[in-house]
């Protein structure tokens, strides 16, 4: 059994995708960051950096917070989402990677700005729409060759990026502009795993569809 400490987030619903993906037994931990519940002692326990998600294993007593570190145990620890072929290996952790360090933090400030701050800082909302735009074409360039980041397999590198895609109306981002995104984010959206884990740790919102 997994215990899984999470909210209704890109990088929360990254894990718990993962994990139904995989069918494995887990016990969701809600933890509600708009009331400060990850600042709490009993989470900071399992999460030192006050970020959700986080894991705790009790097949192995592992803990881990940071949802990319999570991802690569869950597919070492199932088998699954990350290629042992040593190209594709790399090449799904080169993506997850992007997420990791341009994809997510940078959509993150785009949210901040442009869907919860609007009109207070125009220089901060024109930065960070700008960049989320060259995120997306450089998505959109990705995928047009490929039907999966990494290649021709579904791996941790699309479940990683997909919950980011999936706030594109908070980036101000019409996804008809990138028609390779707006392909393989619909197709991974139909995956019912996806549709499952999207709810967790509960249903706040339909899926987006464009």
């Amino acid at each position: 059994m997994i215990d899984l400490w999470t909210w209704t987030t890109p990088n929360g619903r990254k894990v718990s995708i993962m994990l139904e993906e995989l069918g494995l037994p887990y016990r969701t931990h809600a933890v509600d960051i708009t009331q400060g519940e990850q600042h709490e002692p009993a989470f900071l326990a399992v999460s030192p950096n006050n970020k959700i998600p986080a894991i705790r294993d009790d097949d192995t007593g592992t803990v881990l917070m940071e949802s990319g570190a999570i991802l690569i145990y869950l597919a070492e620890k199932s088998g699954r989402f990350l290629p042992e072929e040593p190209e594709q290996r790399y090449r799904t952790l080169e993506w997850l990677m992007w997420q990791m360090g341009g994809l997510g933090p940078f959509l993150g400030q785009a949210h901040h700005f442009l869907q919860f701050n609007p009109g207070k800082a125009p220089y901060a909302e024109e930065r960070f729409h700008d960049e989320a735009k060259r995120l997306y074409r450089v998505l959109d360039a990705r995928l047009a060759d490929n039907a999966y980041l990494a290649g021709d397999e579904y791996t941790i590198a699309d479940i990683a990026c997909w919950p980011w895609v999936s706030r594109y109306e908070w980036q101000r981002i019409d996804l008809k502009d990138y028609p390779n995104v707006k392909r393989w984010y619909v197709e991974i959206a139909s995956r019912p795993a996806v549709q499952r884990g999207y709810h967790v740790p509960k249903q706040v919102n339909e899926i987006p569809l464009p």
